[in-house]
């Protein structure tokens, strides 16, 4: 899809809009660069030595001289970075109960509100990232606003996020007096806290509301368990029939929870007919706060054995929701497979959003248009640089927002008002065009940069690897989850697709089996000798010489 094709974008920025779209860029980074100057970091990392030569030959003047110097030195004096320029700061404010002095100011003014974990989206390894409090910014008051929606007819929402975190930091002063505390978290849990005042220390106050148009108390977002989260979620979802909104973050959480009500239909039917909560693992902690906002509902359990555990029939959750309207999650890049088996429980009149391209590091895009889930409107918080796939990776190839080409793709490079620099995100977009009100760039997701895998000296991306299981969809049918590894059992080398497929294997079988080679493993257990069902041939196109060249091994 072209920006000519997609509503509200054009391909090429009007002399008006590239002037504005300018001058957002640099004052929102002269507004970085300000509050974030006489950082811990940019004052003693080495990779900002050049920079900070200018910064103290400027001293605190405030001119048009001093701003466009400011941004020419930026430009050319800070380098791309990486996580190991970061990481030795950061683990200095994760350490046992450290000194206020030792990391006040450490990548922002002050002290962090809670300290982000990446998703497995962002390495192989997991990354942590101080996230500090902030202005109302216009781009998380508009997710916020799509997170929990108003309903004019008074429907409910089912907001599935956790308020759990990993640890808790306890900062100290030279007397070993604690003056502050904030978790290790996931980054949504930790933006709800903020953006509503969640503070660890009134917990105990919190855990026991309930947030207004939510169909679960917010202890059930104080649960740990995995499944039992989503159990306690969806019986109190289960039991309204005024929902209209359910908000899982992620398209594949949604997925699980609907998997999780198909395996604990009656438990939950007969909990909502005899208003008992079933007695799931980890949710003794919180049992208290949710079993009196928890009645019997006998003529709800009744309407929802009539309409049955109906699996199987296209839009099963409009008949038990006939208000639902909306499910949110993200289902962009390999996130993706999971869209038909959303499709197929939702049906065709529920609408699929995303809340945005987001990530740790920051927030790259909002969600642009309803009927496409993988086009985004970059924002304007944070600076978002755009380093060319086809040029070398140095600073000095990067582009501001209103420099990009419409059909190029970039990797996304971010300086944040969190405090990083110039850092380097390793996801790929495509810009297909821009927005016609005021000229930000519209992205299409594209890969993680560098996620390949090498077969043979040939060189597979990602994109290229989802593009092959999508094509499989033909002759499996619906595939809901999927990894690849390479076998080199045999030679030549090949990739083996482990897929979970939505349906009964026996449907599939006679359509596959001229092409045999395929192993099953009965869900019973996974230890068991496979047995050869079929085989599958999937296609693939020869790499570049420049992706060749360019990528690097798993």
């Amino acid at each position: 899809m072209t920006g000519s094709s997609i509503p509200g974008t054009i391909l090429a920025l009007t002399p008006e809009l590239l002037d504005r779209l300018r001058e957002r860029v640099h004052n929102t980074l002269l507004y970085i660069i300000s509050k974030n100057k006489h950082t811990r970091y940019v004052r003693e990392c080495p990779v900002f030595n050049d920079f900070r030569s200018t910064l103290d030959a400027l001293g605190d003047s405030n001119d048009v001289v001093h701003d466009d110097t400011l941004l020419e030195r930026f430009r050319a004096a800070i380098p791309l970075t990486s996580y190991d320029s970061y990481e030795p700061f950061l683990n200095k404010l994760v350490a046992p109960k450290p000194n206020v002095n030792d990391v006040k100011d450490m990548f922002s003014p002050g002290l962090p509100y809670f300290i982000a974990c990446s998703s497995a989206t962002s390495g192989k390894k997991g990354k942590l990232f101080a996230k500090y409090h902030h202005a109302a910014r216009s781009s998380l008051q508009v997710v916020d606003e799509h997170a929990n929606p108003v309903s004019a007819q008074g429907g409910k929402n089912c907001i599935v996020y956790s308020l759990t975190y990993r640890e808790i930091i306890q900062v100290m002063d030279d007397d070993g007096v604690s003056v502050a505390r904030f978790p290790i978290s996931s980054m949504s849990g930790g933006v709800i806290r903020m953006k509503n005042g969640i503070h660890v220390d009134r917990d105990p106050f919190w855990i026991t509301l309930t947030a207004p148009r939510a169909t679960s108390p917010l202890a059930a977002s104080f649960i740990v368990n995995y499944r039992s989260f989503l159990l306690v979620h969806l019986v109190f979802a289960l039991a309204d029939p005024q929902l209209e909104t359910i908000n899982t973050l992620f398209g594949y959480m949604f997925v699980d929870m609907i998997r999780s009500m198909e395996e604990e239909w009656d438990t939950l039917v007969h909990s909502i007919e005899t208003g008992v909560l079933p007695d799931w693992e980890g949710t003794s902690h919180v049992r208290q706060y949710l079993e009196p906002k928890f009645s019997a509902r006998p003529e709800r359990a009744a309407h929802l054995r009539t309409v049955g555990k109906a699996t199987e029939q296209p839009g099963w959750l409009k008949k038990l929701w006939p208000g639902l309207n909306v499910v949110i999650g993200i289902v962009s890049g390999a996130f993706s497979l999971v869209v038909p088996k959303m499709r197929h429980y939702l049906g065709p009149d529920v609408r699929m959003t995303s809340l945005g391209f987001t990530a740790s590091e920051a927030y790259i895009g909002t969600a642009y248009n309803l009927t496409e889930l993988n086009l985004f409107k970059a924002t304007s918080d944070d600076i978002i640089e755009y380093l060319d796939l086809s040029c070398p990776e140095t600073a000095s190839n990067l582009a501001f927002a209103h420099e990009v080409k419409v059909g190029h793709r970039y990797e996304v490079i971010v300086t944040t008002r969190d405090g990083l620099w110039r850092y380097r995100l390793g996801d790929v977009v495509e810009i297909v065009g821009f927005d016609s009100i005021d000229g930000s760039p519209i992205l299409r997701y594209v890969e993680r940069r560098g996620t390949v895998v090498r077969v043979q000296g040939a060189l597979i991306s990602e994109e290229e690897l989802t593009g092959a299981i999508f094509s499989a969809q033909d002759v499996l049918g619906r595939i809901t989850e999927m990894t690849v590894i390479v076998d080199d059992r045999k030679m030549p080398c090949s990739l083996s697709f482990l897929v979970e497929i939505d349906g009964e294997l026996c449907e599939i079988v006679p359509s596959c089996v001229k092409t045999t080679d395929i192993y099953y493993f009965p869900p019973s257990s996974m230890m068991e000798q496979p047995h050869q069902l079929i085989k599958h041939q999937l296609a693939w196109k020869q790499p570049s010489a420049a992706q060749m060249n360019s990528s690097e091994e798993l």
